[in-house]
């Protein structure tokens, strides 16, 4: 195998999440990517959601975040909704805006740090695979060729992923909005608000500060439609976005600028044989919600934890055929939710006008609509089907919990990378396990025995539960 056991193709924020998990765990890894090994300041992703949060949270990772980036505490739904997101139920009652550069540069040192391989500048040129690994053959900075051999590959190459293609995946979709412009700007005026968002009209426009002075801008004129490749310019951008906005708040000195389209399309599968896909390899969407860069986050949370239990031996293969089976729902409801906002927020029609309305005065009105939609916003109300049978937590995203004993809690437990057992009264579980588990007790003086995922899942739970019970799902998800 080379050294590795498992190959990761892409080193964006999926494939290094991924990458540095499986590092942490001892699996070796190598990453593959295709671009130079460089930090750029060209970010298309800018928010990072309450989940992803957490995920970060238990990598070490948030608390250096937040001190980076700003955070958004309410959100303005087609210019007349405002949600208050204090009454989240996390520790990130918020959104934080930062650019996806800063998550990328968090994630690799991380990785660097646990071991991760990486080969920059190389490109994938084929790929096989048969029952005892994957071979993928890969170009090199200099021209030469070579093959990689491991267990397993994960394709977390981006909308044009050449994993996907290699393994004869299609991409259905199509594109929801075309000729959208995008720019990297200075501003002469000050926004009012972190986030600048509205709609009026056949104009959209969005801007946020990258935070050294420069401003994203993102903005659609549905009655100008023209292919990617018509050159754009500064007054274009200005035109857009004070139809949208009202004005264009002087800006200059753009340092990028460039005319994309929007797709909204899902691989039918995440994995074939032992070549799983994720992030934008998997699933690709409208930028409304800002849910992409979150999305791919909580894929490789999924499965990384999965992929270190079977190549460790400690699960069979068929633990890996539950990542299709949570993270597929989750990427088609992402689809459905992001293009229903932009299609909301372009509303032109009566009729999608008087749905507008009525959607507005219900969220307005309804709290348990309104705390529906945005757990699914923000990933932390979305669960994962459990056997028939098992106890209701089963399948749940575990709040960050405080634990007995120092005033730990939750997301501190789970930055081994292990799974946490939390009881009423302890286990002894006689090390042998060690390096897989924890073992902690509620501060509360709650009854339910829950055994806790490395990604914060329930995998299982139990009330009053007996040593005999507990050991028997020890065995059974930890191995």
């Amino acid at each position: 195998m080379n050294g590795t056991r498992v190959i990761v193709v892409g080193s964006g924020p999926t494939g290094l999440l991924l990458a540095g998990d499986l590092a942490t765990a001892g699996v070796p890894v190598t990453v593959v990517e295709r671009r130079p090994h460089k930090t750029s300041n060209l970010s298309r992703a800018f928010v990072l959601h309450a989940r992803t949060l957490e995920q970060l949270d238990a990598r070490a990772l948030a608390d250096g975040l937040e001190a980076l980036g700003q955070r958004l505490d309410t959100l303005r739904l087609f210019g007349r909704l405002t949600i208050d997101l204090g009454d989240l139920p996390s520790r990130f009652n918020h959104l934080l805006v930062l650019p996806q550069y800063e998550v990328e540069k968090a994630l690799e040192r991380r990785a660097v740090e646990a071991g991760a391989d990486f080969r920059y500048e190389t490109e994938v040129t084929g790929l096989s695979q048969d029952g005892n690994g994957v071979t993928v053959e890969v170009r090199g900075p200099d021209g030469s060729t070579e093959s990689l051999r491991a267990e397993y590959l994960v394709g977390a190459d981006g909308m044009r992923s050449a994993v996907r293609d290699a393994i004869g995946l299609p991409f259905p979709g199509h594109s929801v909005i075309r000729s959208v412009v995008l720019a990297d700007v200075r501003l002469a005026e000050q926004p009012e608000t972190l986030l600048t968002v509205n709609a009026v009209g056949d104009a959209f426009a969005f801007i946020a500060p990258f935070g050294d002075g420069y401003h994203r801008v993102i903005a659609w004129n549905r009655a100008h439609d023209v292919p990617d490749s018509e050159p754009l310019d500064l007054d274009e951008i200005k035109e857009v976005t004070r139809l949208a906005l009202g004005r264009d708040f002087g800006m200059h000195d753009a340092r990028w600028m460039s005319r994309f389209h929007s797709d909204e399309r899902q691989a039918p599968a995440y994995r074939v044989g032992r070549v799983f896909l994720a992030g934008d390899a998997a699933h690709v969407h409208t930028p409304a919600g800002g849910q992409g860069m979150n999305t791919g986050l909580q894929d490789a949370a999924n499965l990384s934890w999965k992929l270190a239990q079977v190549t460790g031996g400690h699960a069979g293969p068929e633990l890996l055929d539950t990542y299709q089976a949570e993270r597929h729902p989750v990427g088609r409801s992402v689809l459905r939710s992001s293009g229903g906002i932009v299609r909301l927020a372009m509303a032109k029609r009566p009729w999608e006008l008087a749905l507008r309305a009525l959607l507005t005065t219900v969220l307005d009105h309804a709290g348990p609509v309104r705390r529906r939609m945005l757990g699914r916003l923000t990933g932390i109300g979305y669960r994962y089907a459990a056997p028939r049978g098992s106890h209701p937590l089963t399948g749940t995203r575990v709040p960050d919990v405080a634990l007995a004993g120092g005033g730990g809690r939750l997301h501190e437990s789970l930055r081994g990378g292990h799974f946490v057992l939390i009881t009423p009264d302890g286990h002894d579980d006689r090390g042998a396990r060690k390096g897989r588990l924890t073992v902690e007790r509620w501060a509360s003086g709650r009854r339910t025995t829950v055994l806790v995922r490395p990604d914060g899942y329930v995998a299982w739970a139990a009330d009053s539960a007996t040593v005999g019970e507990t050991e028997a799902a020890l065995a059974a998800h930890v191995g």
